[in-house]
């Protein structure tokens, strides 16, 4: 696709009039039912002797704000034209999503958090009747939660079509086998159901040979071996789980749209993900520019505010400029999805997966050195959003794999343009 010719109407990057009132509302919960309650729920964490669990009271403070959440009508809003959330286009969605990156409980109490809110969409999108009441149902009211089951230590998992976690179908059942890490979300104990990548028909063509399979995580002969860190922690309770799957029984029907169709859901699901992930980056961005700021006007140094030492104002004015051309940017591919569709949208979609983790990344590096020593330590916020935003370079894929998606479409567009060419 030639990125230069796409419709007219790419450009109105506009929120609609009608979701406006959400987004302010979205604002005010934040403000008035999140902010107030992250401090105390990361003390109540502190030291718990299961650190795959909850501390009393932890998930008290959580019900609370999804509570007041859906009193407010603020719950399931992710969901694009949907009957099941607010029938949101991505672009209104993408501008709600910066907001949610600048609380780490803020997704959540909207039951608006990855993994859940791909996997929902592909059950609400693709799911039998009979597997929305049992799964899609309890996701949509915050009741479980989900984790996605693709990543694998043994191969290059960037390529799909490695995935060497074999579903082999006997009677009534598909019994699987394989190992599968880094399955974020699935050390929480309410996470009950894992959708899971399997190869079901290995004598297909390459692109059909992989199916999705829903595995309830209780299921005899899948363990949750252990997390898997990541630069040294363990993100508990949501970890990163190494899980094996040794003869693994599922009832036939737990196939998601037939078999050999993985990559079809794939897309369903990975190209909205990308989306609310760089939106979500985006707030991550904003909230370090503010602790930037915040310290760089209440410390001196040399007799004089840290703010206005060496190039730290410059630092402040790049940062704005970086976080201005990153909106722009995602909420163009928001809008290219809402107008092209996923698949076309493809190319606008590893763009902005390829561009923003990196440069937030930058953003976060540069606050932490605002705030000296105090911004690697355990009294900051820094470097949790660091190592979110570093990681999420490899998540979704790679950024070379994005990188060469774009620079794929860029040489065919340059090939099948005779303005171009240099003939």
């Amino acid at each position: 696709m030639d990125i230069t010719t796409t419709p007219a109407e790419m450009n109105d990057l506009t929120m609609s009039e009608k979701s406006r009132p959400l987004l302010e509302a979205v604002k005010q919960h934040i403000r008035d039912n999140v902010d107030p309650i992250l401090e105390e729920f990361e003390r109540l964490g502190q030291g718990r002797a299961d650190r795959f669990s909850y501390a009393p009271g932890q998930l008290e403070l959580l019900e609370g704000a999804k509570q007041k959440a859906k009193e407010a009508g603020l719950w399931n809003f992710f969901l694009p034209n949907a009957e099941t959330g607010e029938g949101l286009s991505n672009l209104d969605y993408a501008y709600l999503a910066v907001e949610l990156g600048k609380n780490p409980l803020a997704s959540e109490t909207l039951n608006c958090s990855a993994p859940d809110t791909g996997n929902m969409e592909v059950l609400e999108r693709v799911g039998t009747p009979e597997q929305k009441e049992q799964w899609l149902k309890p996701l949509l009211e915050g009741k479980i939660r989900s984790c996605f089951g693709m990543t694998e230590p043994h191969v290059a998992s960037s390529d799909a079509r490695n995935i060497e976690t074999s579903a082999v179908l006997e009677g009534d059942e598909w019994v699987i086998n394989g190992e599968k890490y880094y399955i974020s979300g699935a050390g929480d104990p309410r996470c009950k159901i894992m959708i899971c990548m399997v190869k079901t028909s290995p004598d297909a063509e390459a692109w059909r040979q992989q199916s999705q399979i829903l595995v309830p995580m209780d299921a005899p002969g899948l363990t949750v071996v252990g997390p898997m860190h990541v630069f040294g922690h363990d993100d508990a309770p949501h970890g990163h789980m190494h899980i094996t799957l040794e003869n693994v029984r599922v009832p036939k029907e737990n196939i998601l749209w037939g078999e050999g169709r993985g990559f079809e859901i794939s897309q369903l699901r990975l190209g909205p993900g990308r989306i609310h992930h760089c939106m979500r980056s985006i707030g991550a961005a904003e909230k370090a520019l503010d602790l930037m700021i915040e310290r760089g006007q209440s410390r001196e140094a040399f007799g004089r505010p840290i703010l206005d030492l060496g190039k730290n104002m410059e630092t402040i004015s790049r940062a704005r400029i970086e976080i201005e051309a990153m909106r722009m940017m995602v909420l163009k591919a928001a809008k290219a999805m809402d107008v092209l569709g996923n698949k076309e949208a493809r190319v606008w979609v590893s763009m902005v997966k390829a561009m923003v983790p990196e440069k937030v990344c930058k953003i976060i590096d540069e606050a932490i050195q605002i705030h000296g020593a105090t911004g690697v330590s355990q009294w900051s916020e820094l470097p949790d959003m660091y190592t979110k935003q570093r990681t999420l370079r490899l998540a979704d894929g790679p950024d070379e794999v994005h990188h060469n998606v774009v620079a794929r479409a860029e040489v065919k567009a340059y090939n099948q343009d005779p303005y171009r060419r240099q003939e």
